[in-house]
């Protein structure tokens, strides 16, 4: 039975409260971010693949919750990255992209026509190509063409496997030359993310960070605002309200939002309830995070609430999955104080099916 924002305010989000909307285990998938970091980095050299130079950098295509480990593992190299790496969702390639590119092809079920669209537009290019993916089309196509292929654990929502996806771009990022190899950044990160899983799931406190945050959200349209390092977070914590929570969301990137955006709040409360959040890191910008306090105050009156959440750890890749972590909580709980299950996406397999007819 869906629960009315009214009625979900002081709800406790406590294991069973949290069990009886989200029957499929979103939330078990969720907090599993540790163990899916340590088996994907397992994975990803269970393939065996040997360095090779791209010249030309690297293309990650994939869609949804399989393109977002590329434009994670960006920042996550951050200035390390000595050759481009970057995120494409498209039926095809970066106008750039040479048979010097390296493209790895990002399809959880194997089955993304974008993605499959890249793969052969790498293929005709005469590019490098990597598959990462759990079956379907995509491997059937890579193993015909001898094409490396890094498994993922089957069982999951494409949004579920960030890890995997994040951890095989940087890992292929490595193989190319476009950037270090960061493994024991990643496993120093997944055993701080057990701590933050005990602080923010459900067994932790009530007004846990990631709870009193979805209880400041559920009833409001979150926008939300990052800075370099988090405007990708920023795009996932988008998504994961469309997809886990099931309401609109919209994601903007500091400075440029103070040129724009700022303005658009000025009639906010005739048309909805739009709260702002804003994410920031240790290594933002002085004046960005000058942007950001400004900017909470010129809005204070038409939004809901402002928010900020600040990543945690030493590392960009511990400070990038803090955040990942703490947005993909916060979507979940904001989805049970709805009354919604949070796996299901049906409207996007209507979408799929229709597509698939009208092919």
């Amino acid at each position: 039975m869906a629960v009315s924002p009214s009625e979900t305010t002081d709800m406790r989000l406590d294991p069973e409260t949290i069990a009886a909307v989200d029957r499929s285990d979103m939330l078990g998938d969720i907090v599993g971010l540790p163990e899916h970091l340590r088996d994907a980095l397992w994975k990803a050299e269970s393939a065996s693949l040997q360095p090779w130079d791209s010249p030309g950098g690297l293309v990650v295509a994939g869609m949804g919750g399989s393109a977002v480990g590329g434009a994670l593992a960006r920042v996550m190299l951050g200035d390390h990255a000595s050759r481009p790496v970057l995120a494409s969702r498209a039926y095809g390639l970066p106008a750039w992209s040479t048979p010097d590119t390296t493209v790895l092809c990002a399809s959880y079920s194997g089955n993304t026509e974008e993605t499959l669209a890249c793969y052969e537009a790498a293929g005709a290019l005469g590019a490098k190509r990597v598959a990462v993916t759990s079956g379907g089309k995509l491997a059937e196509l890579a193993r015909a063409d001898g094409v490396p292929v890094i498994p993922v654990a089957g069982g999951f929502q494409p949004r579920a496997a960030v890890a995997y996806m994040t951890v095989a771009a940087l890992e292929v990022a490595w193989l190319c030359g476009a950037g270090p190899r960061m493994g024991s950044e990643i496993d120093v990160a997944a055993d701080r993310l057990e701590q933050l899983v005990l602080e923010w799931g459900a067994e932790g406190a009530e007004d846990s960070e990631a709870k009193m945050l979805a209880r400041a959200l559920h009833d409001s349209v979150p926008v939300i605002a990052g800075a370099g390092l988090t405007s990708p977070i920023a795009y996932r914590w988008k998504t994961q309200f469309n997809e886990n929570s099931k309401v609109p969301a919209f994601t903007h990137e500091l400075p440029e939002l103070c040129h724009n955006e700022v303005v658009g709040w000025t009639d906010a409360p005739a048309l909805g309830r739009f709260a702002a959040i804003f994410l920031d890191d240790s290594d933002t910008h002085p004046r960005i995070k000058e942007r950001i306090a400004l900017t909470r105050e010129l809005i204070g009156e038409q939004a809901t609430g402002t928010y900020v959440a600040q990543s945690r750890g030493d590392t960009a890749v511990e400070r990038v999955l803090s955040l990942v972590l703490l947005g993909d909580l916060v979507s979940l709980y904001v989805a049970v104080l709805r009354g919604t299950d949070p796996t299901p996406v049906d409207v996007l397999e209507t979408l799929k099916q229709r597509l698939a007819g009208a092919g």
